[in-house]
């Protein structure tokens, strides 16, 4: 298996018709087409069913799919940080990133870091916890800035220096909108919106499991999210009350929403994690070394 015959996978799995991809890769489609029986035969299984005008990937194609786009972004991200010349800083840096209102810290230090070295390009990927940290784990990502506890005998970190308290936002005309704190109790007879990493992750790492205890399967959990911008407009169209951090609102329009806090009340860190032992490149270490300036070491 060589990366040529995995872009000629992945370019026939994304037009979805040998013939496509053919003309695309500047191949015979006869060509194209006995390179992909080699993939197969190499491989001992079918990645793709066929039919007269179109092809569809199988589940083993599906699984070859993810490991190819991995294999390739890491080979692409590899020869990236050897663009670096001792004159000039230049390749990609990748951070994986869950929904805090802290990645405007990761902003700033872009921002500074643009002025001295234009040729660095960065990537933000926005994910769960487990999506990030596998990023991380398979080299796919330099950092991750995460919400809540992690593993630390496998990441070193630099804790955000302050905290996001969790609440409930709602719409203004709702019968909770006059109280000044939530209760588990107003959870429980509620429709609730709440992120999705809550069912990725029921571990301590999770402060909200923490907080409701063995209260959290009475909940009636209606939808779940990624994006506050998204929840908030399920809000606004009343489909239900969603669980969130009070500095996440800030991105999102308040004018028929209000949002309030949990008690007891309940608060989160985010933090910048990095592979213990892992070697940066030039434009990476630069980076992290900006993190520490700003926040510490």
């Amino acid at each position: 298996m060589d990366i040529k015959s995995l872009k000629y996978f992945l370019t026939s799995a994304r037009e979805g018709s040998i013939t496509k991809a053919a003309n695309t890769l500047n191949l015979t489609q006869p060509n194209l087409s006995r390179q992909i029986n080699n993939l197969e035969k190499e491989i001992g299984k079918k990645l793709f069913i066929r039919s007269n005008y179109s092809i569809k990937l199988t589940s083993d194609g599906v699984l070859l799919k993810k490991r190819a786009e991995e294999i390739i972004d890491l080979m692409e991200k590899t020869k990236m940080e050897f663009k670096s010349s001792e004159d000039v800083i230049a390749g990609d840096i990748y951070i994986g990133s869950g929904e805090t209102y802290y990645i405007k810290i990761i902003a700033d230090i872009i921002k500074e870091l643009r002025e001295l070295y234009p040729n660095i390009i960065y990537h933000i990927h926005s994910g769960v916890y487990s999506d990030i940290t596998e990023k991380l784990d398979r080299g796919l990502a330099d950092f991750g800035l995460l919400i809540g506890s992690f593993d630390d005998a496998k990441y070193d970190y630099i804790e955000m220096p302050y905290k996001e308290l969790y609440g409930l936002l709602m719409r203004k005309d709702s019968h909770l909108s006059k109280k000044k704190f939530i209760t588990k109790d107003d959870l429980l007879n509620i429709p609730i919106i709440c992120p999705k990493r809550f069912f990725n992750n029921k571990s301590k790492s999770n402060k909200f499991y923490e907080w409701i205890g063995e209260d959290i399967d009475k909940l009636n959990i209606v939808l779940t999210y990624n994006l506050i911008y998204n929840a908030a407009i399920m809000v606004e169209e009343g489909i239900g009350y969603v669980i969130t951090m009070d500095k996440l609102i800030n991105t999102v329009s308040e004018s028929d929403l209000c949002f309030i806090p949990l008690k007891p009340k309940l608060y989160v860190t985010s933090s910048i994690i990095w592979k213990k032992n892992q070697v940066f490149s030039k434009a990476s270490k630069i980076f992290l070394d900006k993190i520490k300036e700003k926040l510490g070491s």
